[in-house]
């Protein structure tokens, strides 16, 4: 549903950050997660990100002391869940988006492999506002987004961890549009070392630090390169629990890009942009509800008050608006 990080985990589960023509979310730390989709070439997104949302398993699920396969999920290590999200004033493109679509997330931890990744359909249920466009009106038809963590720990045998820090992972972040052309069509890899962190408390916090290296993106002048770093921060924290067997979770993530030289020779761009991501996550054994409120600061790396260098959908020239707050809000089902 929004962006994927490497997420942190309450009970060896996380979550990611994504690309430029999609949002989504996901969430980590006792969650189910999501992601969001963006819309195609520079009329939606640009820099894939929404909230990522990762879930930790409930207390009943396959993941709990003593369950298998036999409890309630279809896999006692593979999570799964299928999710409709409404987003509204998305900016990680050059005009805010609003999409309702639909998303499949899975993750989970098996051996050394800490696995997260969602695809969305953007525009399915074929609403959104006159920036957005998706499978059924010659949009982008997939958003995916793929997060593997390889444990160092596990790979070499060694316990590696020292002070607050628990574990260390070889960390990756893999996200393709599928455009239907080169302009409408972002494939990015994020790829370096990520840990997770000991708060001696019910916080979850985790941290990855990323280099970028950018294939197609939606025609932007980086596109073919290195560029840049990302730096990202996730954390979660457990609300409470309910008579009624529904749990309440916090989630939020920063990532802040920089080092791009993506702003050098064009105004209506810039070198760093940072989106911090909010959730709220009410969820029984299968059903869940979810709010996410996000804060964007040049969204996309799109210069926030300059005027864009190509006209809006209806053909009239119009100001960049990447920094302020976007929502997601989603209903899902988790199997």
């Amino acid at each position: 549903m929004i962006e994927r990080l490497a997420w942190p985990r309450v009970d060896s589960v996380r979550p990611a950050d994504g690309g430029i023509r999609h949002s989504r979310l996901t969430l980590a730390a006792g969650l189910g997660a999501m992601l969001l989709a963006v819309s195609p070439a520079w009329a939606a997104d640009d820099q894939g990100g929404a909230p990522v949302i990762e879930q930790e398993t409930p207390d009943e699920g396959p993941t709990a002391e003593g369950q298998t396969a036999d409890g309630p999920y279809l896999s006692d290590w593979y999570h799964q869940n299928l999710t409709v999200i409404g987003s509204k004033n998305i900016r990680f493109g050059p005009q805010q988006v609003d999409d309702i679509y639909l998303e499949y997330e899975f993750f989970g931890r098996k051996g050394p492999l800490d696995l997260y990744g969602y695809i969305d359909f953007p525009k399915f249920f074929g609403v959104g506002n006159a920036a957005d466009s998706g499978i059924f009106d010659k949009g982008s038809p997939v958003f995916m987004e793929l997060e593997p963590r390889l444990s160092i720990d596990d790979m070499t045998g060694q316990d590696l961890s020292f002070g607050p820090f628990k574990e260390w992972f070889v960390a990756f972040d893999y996200i393709f549009d599928w455009g239907h052309t080169t302009e409408s069509r972002q494939n990015t890899l994020y790829a370096g070392l990520g840990t997770d962190i000991d708060t001696g408390s019910p916080l979850g916090l985790s941290f990855n630090l990323y280099k970028r290296r950018q294939w197609e993106n939606y025609g932007a002048a980086n596109e073919h390169s290195w560029d840049g770093y990302r730096a990202q921060l996730n954390y979660s924290y457990p609300l409470g629990s309910f008579d009624n067997g529904a749990s309440l979770v916090y989630v939020g993530f920063t990532n802040h890009d920089f080092g791009s030289d993506l702003g050098d020779n064009d105004p209506t761009r810039t070198n760093e942009s940072t989106v911090a991501t909010n959730v709220l996550l009410y969820q029984f054994t299968h059903l869940r509800f979810m709010a996410v409120a996000r804060y964007f600061h040049n969204g996309g790396q799109w210069n926030d008050g300059e005027m864009a260098p190509f006209p809006n959908s209806h053909g009239d020239s119009f100001e960049l608006r990447s920094t302020g707050w976007g929502y997601y809000f989603g209903v899902g089902w988790q199997f």
